[in-house]
């Protein structure tokens, strides 16, 4: 009885110290799969080969292997005495594996709508909110001269939009400012399927800081120690985290809200513009979205937001829908004012032309700077024009580039920095499938006038790059925070995939023994 009771004992003791064993591999291989890039299934399929000879031995006996999603948990258990033991991982990671001893065979099964998160999973970082909701208290000095409480609301997309005069569809629409992107992305990436809150398993980091409302702040009349400030301790608290050592920050991205430029001071004299964020050696390391990237390498442009943030793609589909239906009584349109003090622009020749013609609309942002500020008088011009006009203007781009495409209306850009060289992950390759070209030189020296030009243009060319536009519309719109599209894909979905490819390609170099710094941030004087 006694040899017996020691037998069984030793048995168990032997069983125990193997899950142990086990349990120790499984933490290894997912710190491991982390470090790479995140394939869990690869890490399963490993643990199991290597262990099914052992297990096999004992009889009658198999291991139950479980990720549980929504507890978050890692569940071992054998029918040896129902042992069972839980390690806490990560959530939406979910799959199982079982182990048969009977069929000397591993098989694994995997939940395809658990797994589809595999490499595309997120974290984010939990900064100070000295960094993002701190600024939007003092929201009426955000921007001098302008009060921007009201478009902070409803998680930065606004206040909603009367219908009044039927130019819009019924839900979805909202009076969104163009410098609230980082707050409309910030709530997005709260709903990202695949945000996780374990940073080993992360394909890639994201930093919620806000940086176009802290400079804004600061524009006028404060010096470079004040506008800087939140740059070197944001640069100083990220890097003090274990996330950025593990690929020294080349996996962490952020969102400006603003022109690049704006985070990219070239000089220390108080009277240059902006901050120097992107400028400091740190910052080397991260990738910046904008809605508008400079000539360095580590920025990418991204949509400015327009008024339409849909909740259900049956939204989306409508609202293309109406544009295709729309007369369109106009050949063109320009919405802007003026800029006589910009050496080169060509807004003022423009205008001239666009007087000069009884097939263009001219909405003057001068005289009647409320009717570009109204998104019905804005939307509704642009849905009764064929083509719209976008030419520089404080900077190389605009947000009514987006406005015009949402409306239907092909836009005639001047300066390939204005989409072409922007928008690299959203626009088709080749331009001319949705857009029409004129040098802007050509403008200055009078050699083109822009009726003729556009007059030009085959009718069938006319319907399809229409239709390009229109089909454009669900990648340049920002869906509504608090719900999340079905099927499409919106601007953010695609940010983040580019974020996620390039993240993995500067993998793929370190494993090929690459330098990761080596094109990774350049100043690119051949980019636009």
């Amino acid at each position: 009885m006694e040899a017996l009771f020691f037998g069984k004992f030793h048995s168990q003791l032997w069983f125990v110290l193997l899950i142990s064993f086990l349990l120790s591999l499984i933490l290894l291989l997912f710190y491991h799969s982390a470090i790479t890039g995140g394939d869990q299934n690869n890490v399963v399929t490993f643990l199991v080969n290597n262990f099914v000879n052992v297990i096999q031995d004992r009889e009658n006996k198999s291991i139950d292997f479980a990720v549980n999603s929504s507890h978050r948990t890692i569940t071992l258990s054998t029918n040896h005495h129902n042992s069972t033991c839980e390690l806490t991982t990560n959530k939406n990671s979910g799959r199982q594996v079982k182990v048969s001893q009977e069929k000397n065979e591993a098989i694994e099964h995997i939940s395809p709508s658990l797994d589809s998160c595999s490499g595309r999973y997120i974290y984010m970082h939990d900064v100070p909110r000295k960094f993002n909701e701190d600024l939007l208290k003092d929201c009426h000095s955000l921007i001098k001269w302008f009060d921007m409480c009201q478009y902070i609301s409803n998680l930065g997309l606004g206040p909603k939009i009367e219908n009044s005069e039927r130019v819009l569809s019924s839900k979805g629409w909202f009076a969104t400012n163009q410098f609230t992107l980082g707050i409309i992305f910030h709530n997005r990436m709260k709903q990202y399927k695949c945000l996780t809150n374990d940073s080993l398993l992360a394909s890639a980091i994201y930093v919620p800081f806000y940086p176009g409302f802290d400079v804004s702040r600061y524009l006028w009349g404060f010096n470079i120690s004040v506008r800087d400030a939140a740059s070197f301790a944001l640069v100083k608290w990220l890097t003090q985290k274990p996330e950025w050592k593990r690929m020294w920050g080349r996996d962490h991205f952020l969102v400006g809200g603003r022109p690049a430029w704006d985070l990219r001071r070239q000089t220390d004299d108080d009277s240059d513009w902006g901050s120097k964020l992107m400028l400091l050696p740190e910052s080397n390391n991260i990738t910046l979205l904008s809605v508008e990237a400079s000539l360095w390498n580590n920025d990418f442009a991204i949509p400015y937001p327009t008024y339409f943030h849909p909740s259900k793609d049956i939204q989306v589909r409508e609202w293309q829908r109406k544009m295709r239906r729309m007369k369109r009584r106009y050949l063109f349109t320009f919405t802007g004012a003026p800029r006589p003090n910009s050496t080169g622009s060509i807004r003022g020749e423009l205008i001239d032309q666009c007087q000069s013609s009884s097939t263009c609309n001219f909405v003057s942002c001068l005289h009647e700077a409320k009717k570009c500020e109204d998104p019905l008088k804005v939307l509704k011009a642009f849905q009764s024009s064929v083509f719209c006009l976008q030419p520089t203007g404080d900077s190389l781009t605009r947000r009514s580039t987006f406005d015009s495409i949402l409306a239907g209306c092909i836009p005639v850009f001047f300066h390939p920095g204005s989409a072409y060289a922007q928008y690299i992950w959203y626009m088709p390759r080749n331009h001319t499938k949705y857009s029409v070209f004129i040098p802007q030189n050509d403008l200055k020296d009078r050699k083109v006038l822009i009726n003729e030009t556009l007059l030009r243009v085959p009718k069938k060319e006319v319907l399809a790059m229409r239709e390009e536009v229109i089909k454009l519309i669900p990648r340049i719109v920002y869906a509504d925070p608090s719900y999340r599209l079905e099927s499409l894909e919106d601007a953010f979905d695609i940010a983040v995939k580019g974020v996620l490819d390039r993240v993995e390609a500067v993998r793929r170099g370190i494993k090929k023994g690459k330098d990761p710094s080596i094109g990774f941030a350049e100043y690119n004087v051949t980019k636009f």
